[in-house]
């Protein structure tokens, strides 16, 4: 990948425009697309055969009812470089004109590890579904010390063996995800602090990246916890065009899951209004991020008047999917306190494995977690809804 040019000197531009023309006039030629050009579209889980017993959010079932088949776009002839092994997947293109950013791709091994400041990385083993759940009182205060005998967990209504528990300040893998078209312009400065404030508040040892999106994505800091780096990343402003959330949200996903090292993903999106520059639909998006080791979404949704219902929906559907939350402050004077109350959340979670059914069929399954203990009330469990599990994506 290549990130954002920081200068990009006139006589560079005089040859390559020069170049550009000499191409434009040559027989047979076409003239060379300026600027990064958006990878082809992920491909997705197969449709199930069965929807999920449990009501999703928005009043809509998802994953949404048996659809046809979509025809995908055909492929970019631009290689994504910083995926060798990469199928067409759709990450965050980097911005065009600095060096390429090398990641270690994940390590196929999943025993545990430890981090530089030697706190325990939960990894799951390949036969285990791994939740991170947050539980709440019934005045929604955060409820951090139960055991694993308040917890029970079922999978499409049948109870789970929990093989594995803990409740311990885990770091994650975290991309940032803001809406950087024209609307945003008077308001990513306090977008930005609040997105700093959320790093700072968040265990030293996260790995953060960020995107920043109008009608296109682009990756402008990879992984890293360096606070200076990503707030040269946030800077990347340029406030003009429309709003592709959903496929900057799949991007993100993807890059995550390809590239990020630890096995706990986040993605934090603030936007200001509806999707309507994405080639795919929210239906979609939920789709991609509900696979198998999908992220946690929380979003940010900073709505005037104008298409409220339809942005509101579609940031709920998603964080609610996934386990996160969907926040809508009155006016962006409040984001930053949200964002601080997301970085608790994330650091508050108890993570809860079981054992994988391996005669169970391929396709989508509901996930539910109920908890009870003495001297608590109507106990709120948050974690993930339901998801696509590995083998549907292999029987593809």
């Amino acid at each position: 990948m290549h990130l954002r040019s920081k200068l990009f000197p006139l006589a560079t531009f005089l040859c390559l425009l020069s170049v550009a023309v000499a191409q434009s006039t040559a027989p047979g030629s076409s003239f060379p697309t300026v600027g990064s050009q958006q990878p082809a579209a992920p491909q997705y889980p197969a449709q199930p055969t069965q929807q999920p017993s449990q009501t999703q959010p928005a009043q809509q079932q998802y994953p949404p009812a048996q659809q046809p088949a979509q025809q995908q776009p055909a492929q970019s002839q631009q290689p994504v470089q910083n995926n060798p092994t990469s199928s067409g997947q759709a990450y965050p293109p980097a911005r065009p004109g600095q060096d390429t950013i090398q990641m270690q791709q994940q390590p196929s091994s999943q025993e545990p590890t430890t981090s530089s400041n030697g706190t325990f990385v939960f990894r799951k083993n390949v036969d285990e579904v791994v939740l991170h759940a947050t539980v709440v009182d019934e005045k929604g205060r955060l409820v951090t010390n139960l055991q694993q005998g308040a917890f029970q967990v079922f999978e499409n209504g049948v109870p789970q063996r929990i093989t594995s528990f803990r409740r311990e300040d885990i770091p994650v893998a975290m991309g940032i995800v803001i809406d950087n078209s024209g609307s945003m312009r008077d308001k990513r400065q306090a977008v930005n602090t609040a997105s700093l404030d959320l790093v700072k508040s968040s265990n030293p040892s996260d790995q953060v990246f960020i995107v920043n999106f109008n009608d296109e994505y682009f990756l402008d800091q990879d992984f890293t916890n360096e606070v200076s780096k990503l707030r040269e990343g946030l800077e990347q402003i340029d406030s003009r065009g429309g709003t592709a959330l959903y496929d900057a949200v799949i991007a993100s996903a993807d890059h995550l899951k390809r590239n990020g090292k630890l096995d706990k993903r986040v993605i934090l999106v603030v936007t200001d209004g509806e999707d309507n520059s994405s080639r795919d639909s929210l239906e979609q998006t939920v789709r991609r991020v509900s696979e198998e080791g999908g992220p946690t979404i929380y979003s940010i949704g900073i709505l005037g008047d104008e298409h409220t219902k339809r942005a509101k929906r579609a940031l709920t559907a998603l964080s609610e999917q996934t386990g996160g939350i969907a926040f809508f402050p009155k006016d962006v004077s409040e984001v930053d306190q949200i964002a601080q109350t997301v970085a608790r959340d994330i650091r508050n979670q108890y993570t809860i494995a079981f054992k994988k059914d391996p005669n169970a069929p391929a396709g989508y399954r509901t996930i539910k977690v109920v908890a009870r203990a003495p001297g608590y009330k109507n106990l709120q469990v948050r974690t993930l809804s339901g998801y696509y599990s590995n083998q549907q994506r292999a029987a593809r």
